[in-house]
């Protein structure tokens, strides 16, 4: 058997985590037929066959799964090597990889990338946004960002937005047509735009007024799975999106969304950037973590 080579492993457990080509070949900035071809050269060195490929899915063989796990943690310790010899670089460069909800790269992009972009032009943010919880190690994240509560016990988590809320909003046009609701059972009488969370369940609105939690079923003909798509829906005035209210700044600031039931939506948890604490830290994911500290958002 040949020897394999960096490149070929690191594309084989893409590809076998993913389970894709093309969203393989979207991490790794090359064509999907560069990567079949990669792979295909792979089998041909080992002499096994490592893929399941049909027309509609890519998985992989019982080989494929055991060369998958003992990968995963080797490729690992190979970049945390590298990371550890990036220290003695006289300018931070790399990639630093980031999973995050819509709402937490919103606050990145509003308080925190642009300087930071600006102090180190060499350093590449690959942020990944996803409404469901990662495992961050096993998916190949440097980092990511979370509620706090919601973050593992092993790892270190540095704050990165003020206490936010989810708050009811609505389009001035909406509102010209409507009622305004006072209170959270007023929204039965509305046309409410839900969500659809990644477990298939719609989200149910939350309030809290004097220490007593209220949870209300809205009801609504539009539903959708994105928190960008609801603002969207309620700037063209299609109804009252529930939101968090950090991701409606702008809108609210412009009155192109205006704020119901103010006093009902209570704080939740800040937000936090989280890594491992077993890893080494690579410089850039290191500057990274020093610009949010020192941002507004901290």
């Amino acid at each position: 058997m040949t020897t394999p080579d960096l490149t070929e492993l690191n594309t084989f457990v893409e590809v076998a985590k993913l389970r894709s080509f093309r969203k393989a070949a979207d991490v790794l900035e090359l064509s999907p037929s560069t990567v079949s071809h990669i792979i295909r050269r792979l089998e041909q060195r080992t002499g096994v066959r490592l893929l399941h490929r049909t027309t509609r899915s890519v998985a992989p063989t019982q080989a494929g799964e055991k060369l998958l796990a003992r990968l995963q943690p080797a490729l690992a310790e190979v970049r945390t090597a590298l990371g550890e010899i990036d220290g003695f670089r006289d300018k931070p460069t790399g990639r630093v990889r980031i999973n995050a909800p819509e709402q937490g790269v919103r606050l990145l992009l509003r308080e925190v990338i642009p300087a930071f972009q600006k102090n180190y032009p060499d350093i590449e943010l690959d942020i990944v946004t996803e409404g469901r919880l990662v495992d961050i190690v096993k998916d190949g994240f440097d980092a990511g960002i979370r509620l706090g509560g919601t973050i593992p016990q092993d790892m270190i988590a540095v704050q990165l937005g003020r206490p936010t809320r989810c708050i009811a909003v609505a389009s001035p046009e909406y509102l010209s047509q409507r009622t305004t609701p006072k209170s959270p059972d007023d929204l039965h009488s509305h046309e409410c735009i839900r969500i659809r969370l990644p477990n298939g369940k719609i989200l149910a609105w939350e309030f809290e007024k004097g220490g007593q939690p209220l949870k209300i079923e809205t009801p609504g003909t539009l539903i959708l799975n994105q928190e960008g798509l609801m603002i969207e829906a309620a700037l063209a005035g299609l109804g009252i999106a529930y939101v968090f209210k950090s991701s409606v700044h702008d809108e609210l600031k412009s009155r192109r969304l205006i704020n119901l039931l103010d006093d009902w939506c209570p704080e939740l948890p800040n937000a936090f950037l989280y890594l491992p604490g077993n890893r080494h830290i690579a410089s850039a994911l290191r500057v990274f973590i020093n610009a949010v500290k020192t941002s507004k958002t901290a």
